[in-house]
């Protein structure tokens, strides 16, 4: 079994709450794995009855009757009496639930609604009124379409308690294979944290990940958002594989549209995609911050793929760019342990040699804070030439600040300070304790 104890507490902070629990995250993460299988245990172990457990799968034709909005909630509320202990309900794949017009004005009669039709009756509905019961603790999930979206946080607005899950991370990765560190991390670093995946072997990693993006992720995206340029969106998605770590914008994309395809694509449809893969939990954007202005600046930024694993199918598992892989872990560990990320950037003023002066814009990977902790830090994949150092703490020299200054390297090395008092540290060591 991988466990995922992070999620896993969420749940019991959760518990009986009053409000519906609303599992959402990239399809195949294992939310149904964490409620059906591992929260259940949870519960049995700890004095719930079995028989106050109500499940629901309504991806199984067994369950298709309730996917009408109505029967489901007639249904539901029918196992649960007035008097009974507490219900944990828990509705899998609650997006299989379709809308259907108000029933006051269609005479009684359940008509499936159209997507013009506003006086409608959807599982957002059934979700707020099943968990408004007082002996009723309701817990969701979705996986594609409609529920893939952060949408369906705004759609339950301030009822409801979302719980976010990703991708197994590092340090669940090596509590689960129990290798030598620094070999999983080679791992991790290639083949990422799906938990389908990672229970896979050698070539069927990859051809899982590469189907696993093409039916499924994409195939989502296309249906929910009516794409007709399939083969534009699945090009976009591959070039922004190519640009991890980078600062960009829709412009920089663009461009590089047009010198590989021949093809034009304007700003306005590369936004739409972008946004589409960040809705659908595929990427994350990392803001730039003025360290000096304090302010964020929108014109360019970075993006991260959720998983390794998945940003390496998109370009055919080619391994030579090993910094923007370690980049992209760090910075999804950092979200992991509820860090906010930007990245750091700010303008000093040097002389050039002829002694004229100019402005240079430095960037920092990232500003990381969390609670009173607040860190800089810089990826570096080989740390071992002098040009690399001087570029890497160059930043670090310029700012006049008391933030810890970190620079996180592809060795196997503990945590130790520079003759400058900044602190280098292998990679493994602060993935897996000192960030924690």
């Amino acid at each position: 079994m991988i466990e995922r104890e992070k999620y896993l507490k969420l749940l019991i902070n959760s518990k009986e709450n009053g409000f519906a629990k609303v599992i959402t995250g990239i399809r195949r993460c294992g939310k149904s794995y964490l409620l059906n299988t591992i929260y259940k245990k949870y519960l049995i172990k700890n004095g719930v009855d079995k028989n106050n457990i109500i499940e629901i799968d309504l991806t199984k034709i067994s369950n298709a009757y309730y996917r009408d909005p109505i029967y489901l909630y007639e249904y539901v509320k029918s196992l649960i009496k007035k008097n009974d202990n507490m219900k944990y309900v828990i509705l899998d794949e609650i997006q299989e639930v379709y809308s259907i017009v108000n029933l006051a004005l269609t005479d009684g009669k359940h008509i499936k609604a159209k997507s013009s039709d506003e006086d409608i009756i959807s599982f957002v509905d059934v979700v707020l009124d099943l968990a408004s019961l007082d002996n009723v603790d309701l817990y969701v999930t979705g996986s594609n379409s409609k529920m893939l979206s952060t949408d369906i946080v705004t759609e339950f607005r301030d009822k409801a308690t979302n719980i976010r899950i990703m991708p197994l991370s590092f340090e669940e990765y090596c509590k689960y294979n129990k290798k030598d560190e620094n070999i999983s991390l080679k791992e991790y670093m290639i083949y990422g944290g799906m938990p389908l995946a990672v229970l896979k072997e050698g070539i069927e990693k990859e051809n899982y990940l590469k189907g696993l993006f093409e039916t499924t992720y994409l195939k989502d995206i296309v249906e929910r958002k009516k794409i007709r340029k399939v083969e534009a969106l699945d090009e976009i998605c591959t070039l922004l594989a190519t640009c991890v770590g980078d600062l960009i914008n829709s412009e920089t994309i663009v461009k590089e549209y047009k010198n590989k395809t021949n093809n034009k694509i304007d700003s306005d449809t590369v936004n739409s995609y972008i946004n589409s893969f960040i809705d659908s939990f595929i990427l994350s954007e990392a803001f730039r911050y003025d360290l000096k202005g304090k302010n964020i600046i929108t014109s360019t930024k970075k993006y991260y793929y959720i998983d390794t694993g998945l940003r390496n199918s998109r370009l055919n598992f080619v391994y030579s760019d090993t910094g923007k892989m370690l980049e992209n872990i760090v910075y999804n560990e950092l979200i992991y342990n509820d860090y906010k990320v930007n990245v750091g950037t700010f303008d000093t003023f040097e002389n050039d040699e002829n002694g004229k002066t100019t402005r240079k814009s430095l960037e920092i990977d990232f500003l990381a804070v969390k609670g009173n902790r607040m860190y800089y830090i810089q990826v570096c994949d080989d740390y071992s030439s002098e040009k690399t150092k001087k570029r890497e703490i160059k930043p670090y020299i310029s700012l006049n600040d008391q933030i810890q200054k970190i620079v996180v390297i592809n060795e196997p090395i503990k945590e130790f300070r520079d003759e400058k008092g900044f602190t280098i540290i292998g990679v493994v060591e602060f993935l897996l304790r000192y960030i924690k």
